[in-house]
């Protein structure tokens, strides 16, 4: 059978030959637009009645997976959750029936989750869905009328945006880009663009998501759908899909979200062999006994085998989908005008936590939604042993999906250093429980704006400008056992600030190393009662940088962080804006905070391995994986230009330690030992892919 491969115009594939991309922008529903969305929705009626294909079977092969995105904003990639590898063989027969059963399933639970998907999230899409398209069993979406139906052609408008030229070597295919959007964005409907075989005027590829009012579902952020076809014989079926679902709970405004993404690829084609209409009896998708589900001959590890675009879930098409449909409509159609209010907090240390300065403190916080992207939020909290009240109020718009702006005030205790040294949460019971607190706070009264760029080259950018006031903060607390030590002797001063911040998620690059960084450039002018000369104005410059690096190596991973981070001013540096090196992240081995300078930078690397230990049952939640990891590790801190206040002058402080993570790698218990005059140091606390949510 002959075959040629649809591929757009900003994808590639080896089995096609040079594309060519004409201008052919016309207006809404022109003329030669509507003749040209008329025929494929004549084609699509007739459903193959004049083509000569009666029944086809064919096979699929595909991933489901889960997974959850955690922190402010959603700078890390998502981790994979869960992953479902599947086969599921297809039966065909016209005008309209369709069959599709499970053969194959195996899956892996990478983090402890009790997860159900919908029944129609195990196949796949048949006849570029039918003339009223339904997604989540109804649940998702339901009844939004198909841009290529009857009642689509009454509902959409359409214009054609591009003609493109597929080469192979059997034939030449020119295919119409037709972009759709509702009439009225205020009514469930469908936007994107259907890719239209010129001549016959069928359907080579659709890429759409919905309007907002579409989602049955309060708690869908969007959900985009990519059908690609295959050209068989004179007959278009489908070749390879990718669905993919975004929630967030509506009740609480909390950084965390799960996202749902379903690739497919269909092989194996037998045309007209005659099926019987038997075959279609009962529910569209079944499935064989999960005993012969878990005999189909997959290949390699579930996880090992994820494409890379799955695993990261930041496939370039589902985005362009979105960036696309925003053009097409703008935000306010496709984003939910949620109203109302909902609890608020950034984290759960949010609403309980214990330092030396504060002691035991609570706090919570609001969120009220004004629609069309814009809401107020309210969250503070009050420390028993400071009897100070901190918080923060935003008001945050967003001009389209892909620019945030927010204006601030906030009083808050802002931490020293550049790295997190452990989780709000391990800190929590360290200091209230024997005098180990790994926070270096001195307090801010701040006024700001930030205009924040969800993707800038894949980068994510925020822009900042606030006018503040520090002050220095002293102990207030005592521990359970043990002693507090004194925290920073920070400056009291006023400043002007403006920094800019820089995300870039980790994506596979060189090597088959997964990259990702983050770096942040701020200046300030300052005054205050700490400042050395009061004839001029006092100003910083400083930035940080840090890059994180992983090799998976069959069933190990290598890993390589790096950071570097330095300060310059006139005619001193303040004291919180130093680079605080030392402990369990930026200086393993030794005292927190011990190194500090005007430059500061550290190298890492560690190299992980399975080992066999007991599997450990978590109730609904699954059981643990029959192996733990073991990471033996070495790393260099180096500072330069040490500050005055410091207890270590400057130069390399090497260390080497080991560490295990258990329970799906979330638990990680780590010791070093620093190798120039340092210490045995050890600690327990949750995989760092958590801390931003506690």
């Amino acid at each position: 059978m002959a075959a040629v491969g649809y591929v757009s115009a900003v994808t590639s594939a080896a089995s096609v030959a040079p594309l060519v991309a004409q201008a052919q922008e016309t207006g809404w529903n022109d003329a030669r637009t509507m003749s040209v969305v008329r025929r494929a929705v004549d084609r699509r009626s007739r459903r193959f009645a004049d083509s000569g294909l009666t029944d086809y079977t064919a096979e699929a092969r595909g991933y489901l997976t889960f997974l959850g995105q955690f922190g402010q904003g959603f700078p890390e990639p998502p981790r994979v959750v869960k992953v479902d590898q599947l086969a599921v063989q297809l039966f065909w027969k016209a005008p309209m029936l369709s069959k599709q059963r499970l053969i194959g399933q195996r899956d892996t639970l990478v983090l402890p989750a009790q997860i159900g998907y919908y029944r129609d999230r195990f196949g796949i899409v048949q006849n570029n869905f039918p003339d009223l398209i339904r997604m989540g069993d109804g649940r998702d979406v339901r009844d939004v009328p198909h841009p290529l139906s009857p009642r689509g052609v009454a509902t959409y408008e359409y214009a054609i945006n591009d003609s493109l030229i597929l080469r192979s070597p059997e034939r030449v295919l020119n295919v119409y880009v037709v972009q759709v959007r509702p009439q009225d964005q205020s009514q469930p409907g469908v936007i994107g663009a259907v890719y239209l075989d010129r001549d016959t005027g069928a359907v080579a590829r659709m890429a759409l998501t919905f309007t907002s009012h579409a989602f049955l579902d309060r708690r869908i952020e969007r959900l985009s759908v990519i059908l690609e076809n295959v050209l068989i014989d004179e007959y278009w079926l489908p070749s390879h899909q990718e669905i993919e679902v975004v929630r967030r709970t509506t009740w609480l405004n909390f950084p965390a979200r799960g996202i749902i993404r379903a690739r497919w690829e269909v092989c194996c084609y037998d045309l007209n062999v005659g099926l019987d209409t038997d075959v279609f009896v009962g529910a569209e998708f079944d499935r064989l006994p999960r005993a012969q589900l878990q005999e189909y001959p997959f290949q390699g590890g579930v996880v090992d085998s994820l494409p890379e675009d799955v695993r990261f879930a930041t496939d370039e098409d589902a985005r362009r989908v979105l960036q696309q449909a925003q053009k097409l409509v703008g935000v306010d159609a496709l984003s939910r005008q949620l109203r109302g209010g909902a609890l608020s907090a950034g984290q759960i240390s949010d609403f309980l936590r214990i330092n030396r300065v504060e002691g035991v403190a609570i706090g919570a916080g609001g969120l009220v939604r004004l629609g069309s992207g814009s809401s107020i939020e309210v969250v503070g909290r009050i420390g028993f042993a400071d009897e100070s009240v901190k918080g923060r109020v935003t008001v945050t718009t967003l001009p389209s999906t892909r620019t945030r702006l927010e204006l601030f005030a906030e009083r808050e205790h802002r931490d020293v250093g550049d790295r997190v040294e452990t989780s709000l949460l391990r800190n929590s019971v360290g200091a209230g429980a024997f005098g180990r607190d790994f926070t270096n706070p001195y307090e801010t009264r701040a006024v700001g704006v930030t205009l924040g760029f969800a993707d800038v080259g894949g980068v994510r950018l925020d822009l900042t400008a606030t006018y503040e006031r520090h002050q220095r903060l002293v102990v207030n607390a005592s521990p359970l056992t043990g002693s507090f030590g004194p925290v920073v002797p920070a400056w009291s001063l006023r400043q002007g600030r403006l920094s800019a911040g820089l995300v870039r998620p980790a994506t596979t690059a060189f090597w088959g190393m997964d990259v990702g960084w983050q770096a942040e450039l701020r200046t300030g002018l300052f005054s205050g009662q700490d400042t050395s000369i009061a004839s001029s104005q006092p100003f910083y410059g400083r930035f940080f940088f840090a890059t994180n690096m992983e090799r998976r190596i069959g069933t190990n991973r290598l890993l390589l962080s790096s950071t570097a981070a330095g300060v310059a001013a006139g005619p001193d540096v303040p004291t919180q804006e130093y680079v605080f090196l030392g402990g369990p992240v930026s200086g393993p081995g030794y005292g927190y905070h011990e190194l500090t300078g005007t430059f500061g930078a550290t190298q890492h690397v560690e190299w992980q391995f399975p080992f066999p230990f007991p599997s450990v049952g978590l109730g609904r939640f699954g059981r643990s994986p029959p192996n733990a990891t073991l990471a033996p590790f070495a790393h260099v801190a180096f500072v330069h230009n040490s500050a005055p206040f410091a207890p270590r002058r400057n130069g390399f402080y090497p260390s080497i330690g080991v560490a295990a993570q258990f329970i799906f790698d979330i638990l990680r218990i780590q010791t070093a030992r620093g190798l120039r005059d340092g210490r045995w140091t050890f600690s327990i606390d949750v995989h760092r892919q958590f801390w931003g949510i506690l």
